[in-house]
């Protein structure tokens, strides 16, 4: 059934088939008809963070922007959700067409720059909802606030979604805000992190209950960076990391169309990229940070690699666009497989 309803949404501009396909699954978790979509996957449950998952195949942040959609999606099988990036206030993005599929490459280039409604907007959809599953909460900054000021915004995200949050992901590897990765750089890295952590361990106390904080950060990284970036890790006790966000390389699809375009490349083409800087990162952590593996995600191997390369949890997004719902289950049992 996915083949043939990809079939019609590949016809569509990228972006607007991304909007339909969403609202599609929303139809079919309303009206019960899901099942149909994806058969229900046999538990494979771990706990990680503190957190009790279902089974180690989540989805990553990005495809439900504003949690209109994550009781759907979460329904067809995934063992977690994270939505947003959501930043202080409602924006746009950057212009239209921002979103280009590839498909000889089973890869997406995006250059959205984090369009979303703002965090009051997501805090009031999650709280109307009754969903008990394990719901991440990705944060950023406003695109019109300076780096120097960058803290003060996932502060304020920080602060609204705590509450509601499974877990929250301090996203500062987005190549569609400029500057943002600038903020990886260890000194600035430092100064976010301890901030953020300390807040994180007054609202653990204001509510009653600790949650953790994960980094998600670039595949574009040098030695040099990696080692920096663990640094900082470690000497705050950061709870999780994903690996990684997506690429500015465009070195394996040169010459096919919109290669060209400007923002962050995913699916097939980031897989080697992001399970490399995955697995440098397990290295220089050595067990005492739990990883998240995302990126080219786009069959039951390619999530057991993850698991291999270091990860504990799995996350994929463009793999939903080229494989649709069954690649849950196929994951799933590829990595049960491993145990």
């Amino acid at each position: 059934m996915y083949n043939l309803a990809r079939s019609l949404l590949f016809c569509l501009d990228a972006e607007r088939a991304h909007d339909l396909g969403l609202k599609a699954i929303e139809v079919a978790y309303r009206t019960g008809f899901n099942p149909l979509l994806a058969s229900k996957p046999k538990p494979l449950p771990l706990e990680v963070f503190g957190i009790k998952f279902p089974n180690p195949v989540g989805l990553a942040a990005g495809l439900d922007k504003n949690g209109d959609y994550f009781e759907a999606l979460a329904s067809l099988g995934f063992g977690f959700v994270e939505i947003g990036t959501i930043t202080p206030k409602a924006q746009a993005g950057n212009p239209k067409p921002r979103m280009f599929r590839l498909p000889q490459a089973e890869a997406v280039i995006n250059r959205l720059g984090f369009n979303n409604k703002g965090v009051d907007y997501l805090v009031a959809r999650v709280e109307r909802s009754n969903f008990n599953g394990v719901l991440g909460i990705n944060i950023g900054k406003n695109k019109d606030t300076p780096n120097e000021n960058a803290v003060d915004d996932y502060l304020f995200c920080l602060d609204r979604v705590y509450p509601l949050a499974s877990y929250i992901t301090v996203n500062i590897s987005s190549p569609n805000t400029q500057g943002l990765r600038d903020l990886q750089q260890e000194d600035a890295l430092q100064r976010l992190i301890a901030t953020l952590r300390e807040r994180q361990q007054k609202l653990a106390v204001q509510h009653g209950r600790y949650k953790p904080m994960l980094l998600k950060i670039a595949p574009d990284l040098s030695e040099t960076e990696l080692d920096s970036i663990a640094n900082v890790l470690l000497a705050n006790s950061v709870d999780g990391v994903i690996c990684s966000n997506t690429t500015i390389d465009r070195s394996t699809i040169t010459g096919q169309p919109h290669a060209s375009e400007a923002g962050g490349l995913s699916g097939r083409p980031l897989f080697a990229k992001s399970t490399d800087v995955l697995k440098q990162m397990a290295k220089r952590l050595n067990g005492k940070i739990p990883l998240i593996g995302v990126g080219g995600i786009l069959c039951g191997d390619d999530a057991a690699a993850k698991i291999s390369a270091g990860a504990s949890l799995v996350q994929f997004y463009s793999g939903m666009i080229y494989r649709g719902p069954t690649l849950i289950g196929e994951s799933i049992d590829a990595i049960r497989a491993l145990r």
